[in-house]
């Protein structure tokens, strides 16, 4: 039985409260659309990241002169900044032009915020290993890789080489080879390995670092840097550290030895930087900048692609296009034309030698 009567009206047992009488206080905030728009950040300064530590990123913000009714001239400074939140997801590395807002004096104590990052020139990578196919980014916008490599103690590595080659081929960054501790044993057998890839090579001996002649292997290397950016990679224990202090003094970046059970370098930079490298005596001109990064023993290729490689070996290039579709150009690759090029004395010797190099490195 219902406890309703019959004649029961709705509005009658509730009157001013019933339900559709009570009005919502509107709320703008929680009532507002979200936009996607985000703001255009016009007054952002652009800066080169020259550190990351710890989700913090120092840029180096370049000297502004003042403008008629605008902010006063400010010299060149650095500037530490976070990320924004948009950014969480973007890899931010050395060598990077990113854009900031906030505060971008430099003073201590503040601290701004990179919103974007600049079209990148070119891209350092590298895996964990070959078959870890999720790529590293080491450093952004360099023109040049210095491969540092001893002599002796550490024993050179040609696989090591091979692996740097083919990742600054694939990045598109010009290599340069210093090999290093040259009165320990004689260079050129392993030098030989390189010697078809026209590779620029500066040989050092103790005491090189020191001498800051003209004519000294320091002043080929400063001639080399000049104007450009270039990232420095070796083993650890090769004596990479010990060049950057000699190029930029005020670096004072840790120096280690060889461990004579093991024969293999201690890691003394832990980190990447880029530093400006300086030239004593120089009146003006760009002396370049050098990023240094920490010494490994292996360096992973999971993401380069043939065609990365082939493009170091741009001689090579018209015969490539001449190979069967679907060729691997090494030595087991059926009718591929760099053989009948060596065969029919279209390559030379010094032809046959860069077909070599460049098998051994797409292998």
């Amino acid at each position: 039985m219902s406890w309703f009567t019959v004649d029961d009206d709705d509005d009658a047992p509730y009157g001013e409260y019933a339900d559709h009488e009570v009005r919502a206080r509107p709320n703008p905030k929680a009532n507002r659309p979200r936009t996607k728009r985000r703001p255009e950040h016009s007054d952002a300064v652009i800066g080169m990241v020259t550190a990351v530590d710890r989700g913090r990123y120092t840029a180096l913000v370049p000297a502004t002169p003042a403008t008629k009714g605008g902010p006063k001239a400010q010299p060149e400074r650095a500037v530490v900044a976070a990320r924004a939140r948009e950014l969480r997801k973007t890899a931010i590395v050395i060598g990077d032009r990113v854009q900031l807002v906030g505060d971008v004096s430099g003073e201590e104590g503040t601290l701004s915020r990179i919103v974007a990052v600049e079209e990148r020139s070119t891209l350092l990578r590298r895996s964990a290993d070959d078959s870890d196919r999720v790529e590293r980014i080491m450093v952004a916008n360099a023109e040049q890789m210095l491969i540092v490599v001893a002599a002796a103690n550490p024993e050179p590595r040609v696989r090591l080489v091979d692996r740097y080659l083919v990742a600054a081929y694939d990045a598109g960054i010009r290599p340069l080879i210093c090999i290093t501790k040259i009165d320990l044993a004689d260079p050129e057998p392993f030098l030989e390995n390189f010697q078809a890839l026209e590779v620029p090579v500066f040989r050092s001996a103790p005491g090189a670092w020191e001498d800051d002649s003209s004519d000294g292997v320091l002043a080929q290397i400063r001639e080399a840097l000049a104007g450009k950016t270039t990232v420095f990679v070796g083993h650890s224990g090769v004596g990479k550290s010990t060049l950057i202090n000699a190029l930029v003094p005020e670096a004072d970046r840790a120096t280690g030895h060889v461990n004579e059970v093991t024969g293999r370098g201690r890691h003394t930079s832990s980190s990447s930087v880029a530093l400006r490298a300086r030239t004593p005596g120089a009146a003006g001109g760009d002396a370049g900048w050098v990023i240094d990064t920490p010494g490994v023993r292996s360096f992973g290729l999971g993401h380069v692609t043939s065609d990365g490689i082939l493009r170091g070996f741009t001689d090579l290039v018209p015969l490539l296009d001449l190979c069967p579709r679907g060729c691997s150009h090494t030595e087991e690759a059926p009718d591929c034309e760099l053989d009948l090029a060596i065969a029919d004395g279209r390559l030379d010797a010094m032809g046959a030698r860069r077909v070599e190099s460049l098998r051994r490195l797409l292998k």
